[in-house]
């Protein structure tokens, strides 16, 4: 609770969390890491904590319309590709998955819903970097294995694709998710064994990555 009120009078990096909280650095970065998993804190591009989503939900019952066009799109996807499917939102240099839809069967790339990965590799990080902000564009292209010709060419076909970037073994497309203004919200991901889904996985389902993306937007 004192984490949570901190961060509500204003947003904070860990060293003011310690100053208006009293607590070990250690432990209120555990913290604040383990109520940004459940959304109930959320990390800006500056890297300070905010309150995040899941408080006004608790609070006024309220459903993210992300997540709920999540719940009928993703399962379909999920059907028509047989492969695990994920949705992603940016958070600061982070992606962090807010949603899934896994076969009932088989080898598959599973991502827990609340994990937070790097924004340097898989076809996911490549649609959330082509269209953020120049500043953070530049930071993470320092680490990543793509570079910004590779952006370009993302947002010139709309689409993004990976194989053994973020897992070995592993292969994935993904498809910008936009809100009723245009903009890019979030990424839609399908993923799995290269055996299966190929060293060209955008051959095979970029048009069904583009139509979930389409649906998830139309209902947003």
């Amino acid at each position: 609770m004192a984490v949570l009120q901190a961060v509500a009078k204003e947003p904070c990096g860990l060293a003011e969390l310690c100053t208006r909280t009293g607590l070990p650095r250690a432990t209120a970065h555990r913290l604040a890491v383990g109520l940004e998993v459940h959304r109930l804190l959320r990390r800006g591009t500056d890297g300070r904590w905010r309150p995040g989503a899941a408080l006004a939900e608790l609070a006024g019952g309220a459903v993210d319309p992300l997540l709920d066009a999540a719940s009928s799109v993703l399962p379909r996807l999920r059907d028509r590709t047989g492969e695990s499917v994920q949705l992603y939102r940016r958070d600061g240099i982070h992606r962090v998955c807010i949603s899934t839809a896994e076969p009932p069967s088989g080898l598959r790339d599973t991502v827990p819903v609340g994990a937070r990965l790097p924004m340097t590799a898989g076809s996911g990080a490549k649609v959330l970097a082509a269209w953020t902000d120049p500043a953070t564009q530049r930071a993470l292209l320092t680490d990543a294995v793509f570079g910004e010709r590779a952006l370009l060419e993302v947002r010139r076909r709309g689409w993004a694709q990976s194989v053994a970037e973020r897992e070995p073994g592993v292969a994935s497309v993904s498809a910008p998710v936009r809100d009723a203004a245009g903009q890019v919200v979030a990424a839609v991901s399908v993923s799995g064994p290269i055996d299966r889904m190929g060293r060209r996985p955008g051959a095979r389902w970029a048009a069904d990555l583009l139509a979930a993306a389409e649906a998830l937007q139309s209902r947003l």
